[in-house]
Protein backbone atom coordinates (compact mmCIF):
# COMPACT_ATOMS: atom_id res chain seq x y z
CA UNK A 1 0.00 0.00 0.00
CA UNK A 2 1.57 3.08 -0.81
CA UNK A 3 1.38 6.46 1.14
CA UNK A 4 1.24 9.81 -0.85
CA UNK A 5 3.38 12.75 0.82
CA UNK A 6 0.55 14.13 1.90
CA UNK A 7 -1.03 10.63 3.57
CA UNK A 8 1.15 11.63 6.69
CA UNK A 9 0.91 15.75 6.54
CA UNK A 10 -2.78 15.65 7.02
CA UNK A 11 -2.71 13.29 10.61
CA UNK A 12 0.53 16.23 11.72
CA UNK A 13 -1.29 19.13 10.88
CA UNK A 14 -4.23 17.60 13.41
CA UNK A 15 -1.75 16.67 15.82
CA UNK A 16 -0.59 20.02 15.97
CA UNK A 17 -3.55 22.03 15.84
CA UNK A 18 -4.76 19.79 19.21
CA UNK A 19 -1.28 20.19 20.89
CA UNK A 20 -1.31 24.51 20.41
CA UNK A 21 -4.35 24.95 21.96
CA UNK A 22 -6.99 25.25 18.39
CA UNK A 23 -9.61 27.39 19.89
CA UNK A 24 -12.10 26.55 17.06
CA UNK A 25 -14.05 24.34 19.47
CA UNK A 26 -13.49 26.60 23.13
CA UNK A 27 -16.63 28.15 24.45
CA UNK A 28 -17.01 32.41 24.27
CA UNK A 29 -15.70 33.86 27.53
CA UNK A 30 -17.75 36.64 28.97
CA UNK A 31 -16.39 39.96 27.22
CA UNK A 32 -15.07 37.82 23.99
CA UNK A 33 -16.58 38.35 20.64
CA UNK A 34 -19.46 36.44 20.53
CA UNK A 35 -20.12 35.87 23.98
CA UNK A 36 -22.82 37.73 26.27
CA UNK A 37 -21.27 40.79 27.71
CA UNK A 38 -20.80 41.07 31.68
CA UNK A 39 -23.09 43.89 32.80
CA UNK A 40 -21.42 46.81 34.89
CA UNK A 41 -21.96 45.98 38.01
CA UNK A 42 -20.13 42.46 37.22
CA UNK A 43 -17.26 43.95 35.27
CA UNK A 44 -16.80 45.96 38.63
CA UNK A 45 -16.89 43.14 40.68
CA UNK A 46 -13.89 41.31 38.09
CA UNK A 47 -11.78 44.42 38.32
CA UNK A 48 -11.93 44.39 42.82
CA UNK A 49 -11.02 40.70 42.74
CA UNK A 50 -7.24 40.53 44.12
CA UNK A 51 -4.67 38.58 41.88
CA UNK A 52 -3.89 35.41 42.56
CA UNK A 53 -1.10 34.78 45.06
CA UNK A 54 0.43 31.08 44.79
CA UNK A 55 1.81 29.93 48.23
CA UNK A 56 1.62 25.89 47.65
CA UNK A 57 0.88 23.46 50.97
CA UNK A 58 1.88 20.01 50.46
CA UNK A 59 -1.77 18.20 50.89
CA UNK A 60 -1.01 15.90 53.89
CA UNK A 61 -3.41 14.40 55.85
CA UNK A 62 -2.99 16.98 58.65
CA UNK A 63 -3.82 19.69 55.92
CA UNK A 64 -6.69 17.55 54.73
CA UNK A 65 -7.81 17.17 58.29
CA UNK A 66 -8.04 20.61 58.63
CA UNK A 67 -9.83 21.51 55.28
CA UNK A 68 -12.92 19.85 57.43
CA UNK A 69 -12.57 21.88 60.24
CA UNK A 70 -11.77 25.15 58.42
CA UNK A 71 -15.37 23.99 56.40
CA UNK A 72 -16.99 23.27 59.80
CA UNK A 73 -16.27 26.91 61.22
CA UNK A 74 -17.66 28.69 58.15
CA UNK A 75 -20.46 26.25 58.33
CA UNK A 76 -21.33 27.54 62.09
CA UNK A 77 -20.57 31.09 61.25
CA UNK A 78 -22.83 30.61 58.18
CA UNK A 79 -26.04 28.38 59.43
CA UNK A 80 -28.54 29.88 57.51
CA UNK A 81 -26.70 30.28 54.00
CA UNK A 82 -25.75 26.32 53.57
CA UNK A 83 -27.78 24.82 50.94
CA UNK A 84 -29.64 22.16 52.14
CA UNK A 85 -29.74 18.51 50.76
CA UNK A 86 -28.02 17.98 47.42
CA UNK A 87 -26.87 20.89 45.31
CA UNK A 88 -28.89 20.73 41.82
CA UNK A 89 -27.01 19.51 38.93
CA UNK A 90 -26.41 22.76 37.32
CA UNK A 91 -24.86 25.08 40.54
CA UNK A 92 -24.85 29.05 39.69
CA UNK A 93 -21.05 29.63 40.61
CA UNK A 94 -18.07 27.46 41.44
CA UNK A 95 -15.11 29.36 42.89
CA UNK A 96 -11.87 27.49 44.47
CA UNK A 97 -10.63 29.56 47.03
CA UNK A 98 -6.96 29.92 48.43
CA UNK A 99 -7.41 31.22 52.32
CA UNK A 100 -3.76 32.17 53.17
CA UNK A 101 -3.98 31.83 57.59
CA UNK A 102 -1.50 32.41 60.00
CA UNK A 103 -0.61 29.86 62.50
CA UNK A 104 -3.45 31.62 64.93
CA UNK A 105 -6.05 31.27 62.50
CA UNK A 106 -6.40 34.78 61.13
CA UNK A 107 -7.05 35.10 57.41
CA UNK A 108 -4.03 37.37 56.40
CA UNK A 109 -5.67 37.23 52.34
CA UNK A 110 -7.84 35.28 49.98
CA UNK A 111 -7.08 34.42 46.50
CA UNK A 112 -8.98 32.34 44.23
CA UNK A 113 -7.52 29.51 41.88
CA UNK A 114 -11.03 29.31 40.01
CA UNK A 115 -13.42 31.79 39.34
CA UNK A 116 -16.54 32.30 37.40
CA UNK A 117 -16.29 34.26 34.28
CA UNK A 118 -20.08 34.59 34.96
CA UNK A 119 -20.89 35.51 37.94
CA UNK A 120 -17.86 37.89 39.45
CA UNK A 121 -19.81 39.35 42.18
CA UNK A 122 -19.54 35.64 43.85
CA UNK A 123 -16.14 35.57 44.51
CA UNK A 124 -16.33 39.14 45.78
CA UNK A 125 -19.04 37.94 48.34
CA UNK A 126 -17.09 34.93 49.07
CA UNK A 127 -13.92 36.67 50.33
CA UNK A 128 -16.46 39.18 52.41
CA UNK A 129 -17.73 36.05 54.31
CA UNK A 130 -14.43 34.13 54.77
CA UNK A 131 -12.61 37.73 55.97
CA UNK A 132 -15.60 38.68 58.04
CA UNK A 133 -15.67 34.54 59.88
CA UNK A 134 -12.07 34.96 60.43
CA UNK A 135 -10.34 33.93 62.64
CA UNK A 136 -10.83 30.67 61.70
CA UNK A 137 -9.55 27.66 64.39
CA UNK A 138 -5.88 27.85 64.86
CA UNK A 139 -4.04 25.06 62.34
CA UNK A 140 -2.20 22.44 64.40
CA UNK A 141 1.25 23.31 65.59
CA UNK A 142 2.47 20.69 62.81
CA UNK A 143 1.01 22.40 60.10
CA UNK A 144 1.13 25.90 61.49
CA UNK A 145 0.51 28.62 59.07
CA UNK A 146 -0.37 27.32 55.55
CA UNK A 147 -2.72 27.73 52.72
CA UNK A 148 -6.50 26.65 53.19
CA UNK A 149 -7.80 25.41 50.01
CA UNK A 150 -12.26 24.87 49.10
CA UNK A 151 -13.65 24.51 46.41
CA UNK A 152 -17.35 26.51 46.92
CA UNK A 153 -20.56 25.19 45.15
CA UNK A 154 -22.48 28.29 45.16
CA UNK A 155 -26.30 28.37 44.34
CA UNK A 156 -28.47 31.13 42.04
CA UNK A 157 -30.18 31.96 45.98
CA UNK A 158 -26.80 32.68 47.34
CA UNK A 159 -26.71 29.81 49.63
CA UNK A 160 -23.71 27.16 49.06
CA UNK A 161 -22.33 24.13 50.16
CA UNK A 162 -18.41 23.52 50.71
CA UNK A 163 -16.48 21.27 48.37
CA UNK A 164 -15.38 19.16 52.08
CA UNK A 165 -18.35 19.24 53.29
CA UNK A 166 -20.87 18.87 50.86
CA UNK A 167 -23.72 16.27 50.50
CA UNK A 168 -23.35 15.92 46.99
CA UNK A 169 -24.86 16.59 43.67
CA UNK A 170 -29.20 15.98 42.32
CA UNK A 171 -28.62 13.69 39.06
CA UNK A 172 -31.77 16.30 38.10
Amino acid sequence: MQRSRFGLLLPAIVLAAGLSGCELMAPKQAGEAGAPPLTPEQEAAKAALPAPVRKITQQTPEVRGYRKTGARHIYTVYKTRIYKGKIPPLVYAVVTVETHLGADGRVEAVTFMRTPEHAPEVSLQIAELINKASPLPPPPAKIGAHTYVETWLWDKSGNFQLDTLTLGQRSR
